[in-house]
């Protein structure tokens, strides 16, 4: 029997079209094609049923959804004899990912990398998964410094409509950082400020030390070291305003600038409480370790507000948070600090659970707990009882 081509031989890069035909009555739907796909899938994403009247808009919206799935990269629509007839043509699926020469990454931490982007054995193998596969693979090795590492992906077919991916790595060498620059410091010298950075230019110790390889998170952690060091000298606005991290043609060297803004020290003018204190002003006061007419310093307010929580952890608040809210007068260059103290909720504890005794009985341990089943959280108890269960041995 003659069939009459409704529609569709549609393209992913294209919107659907359909064929100008005579709307007719599906008498039957019969799909072909298909050899993992249940024919029930594309059973519910056909907009018709047998019986109903497919028309060239109704047949375009099921060309769409087929399209849509990503499991299919031909779609045909036929008439034959009232019959219609669903031709499709699925995409291959992935049976195998192999990964050669990779020193850095172990396999299961690039096959890792793979998941995270979609793409793993058993999937549609899809070419746009397969790029961000690969940028994906090329950034975690930038990461650790390699800029000049190489990604080459084939696809190789196999029978039954698979294919197999496989990568090959050239890593290249770790860039060297050939020089580090500091700009807009004035009240420190610029090596005083290298100093504090573990990342660092070729010496005759970097074979062991290996500082002079550039990496990314390194580079962070020495900026935050950096920041650091200004906050507790007293230089509350201090900023890194830029940095640069300029590459040679060769993509061996690396040469780093920071650009910071100092600001001004500011001295300390008064530190009061807000909030739900809960204990006698002057306990958390004892425990401040930044007071009037100190400098600025972060670590010193961090270690007040930490000395506060733990004080209130004490009394059953396990989750207590002292917040410190600046006031700042820029003419003067003074600060001054309003503890906002939110003892949140008291619990107690109902239960404490032991594991990883393999020798020692749960009595035994239990005995050293200074922390009891069904008292108010303490966190100096909980501490006294770690240190007692450590005495064990």
């Amino acid at each position: 029997m003659k069939r009459s081509l409704i529609a569709i031989l549609i393209a992913l890069a294209y919107a659907p079209t359909a064929q100008s035909f005579e709307p007719f009555q599906v008498q039957d739907i019969r799909v072909e094609g298909i050899q993992r796909t249940d024919a029930g899938t594309v059973f519910s994403y056909l907009p018709v049923r047998v019986g109903e009247t497919l028309t060239p808009e109704r047949a375009t919206a099921a060309v769409k959804q087929l399209f849509a799935t990503g499991f299919f990269k031909d779609v045909q629509l036929e008439n034959d004899g009232g019959v219609l007839v669903v031709s499709l043509q699925e995409r291959a699926a992935i049976a195998s990912i192999d990964v050669n020469g990779s020193k850095e990454f172990d396999k299961k931490k690039l096959l890792q990398i793979f998941r995270d982007v979609g793409m793993q054995e058993g999937r549609i193998f899809d070419q746009s998964v397969l790029e961000r596969a690969k940028q994906d693979l090329k950034n975690q090795y930038i990461s650790r410094g390699k800029y000049a590492v190489d990604v080459q992906a084939t696809v190789n077919p196999l029978e039954r409509n698979r294919v197999a991916v496989n990568f090959e790595i050239r890593e290249g060498k770790v860039a060297k950082i050939r020089s580090i620059n500091i700009v807009g410091n004035r009240s420190f010298k610029e090596k005083e400020l290298i100093d504090l950075f573990a990342l660092g230019t070729p010496s005759t110790m970097s074979w062991y030390t290996r500082n002079d390889q550039y990496s990314k998170q390194k580079l962070s952690a020495d900026l935050e070291t950096l920041r650091s060091f200004y906050l507790n000298q007293g230089f509350l606005e201090f900023n890194i305003e830029s940095t640069q991290v300029a590459l040679s043609p060769s993509k061996r060297d690396v040469f780093i600038t920071v650009n910071v803004s100092e600001g001004e020290k500011y001295t300390v003018t008064d530190v009061r409480f807000a909030g739900d204190l809960l204990v006698p002003e002057e306990d958390l006061r004892s425990r401040l370790r930044i007071r009037k007419g100190d400098l600025f310093s972060r670590e010193r307010l961090t270690e007040s507000t930490k000395l506060m929580t733990d004080r209130l952890a004490n009394e059953g608040y396990a989750f207590a948070q002292v917040n410190p809210v600046p006031e700042i007068d820029r003419v003067k260059r003074e600060v001054a600090f309003t503890l906002y103290v939110d003892p949140g909720r008291r619990v107690y504890v109902r239960r404490i659970n032991i594991a990883g005794n393999t020798t020692t009985r749960d009595e035994v341990i239990r005995r050293e707990f200074r922390q009891m089943e069904g008292g108010w959280y303490s966190q100096e108890k909980i501490n006294r009882s770690k240190v007692r269960v450590d005495r064990l041995g």
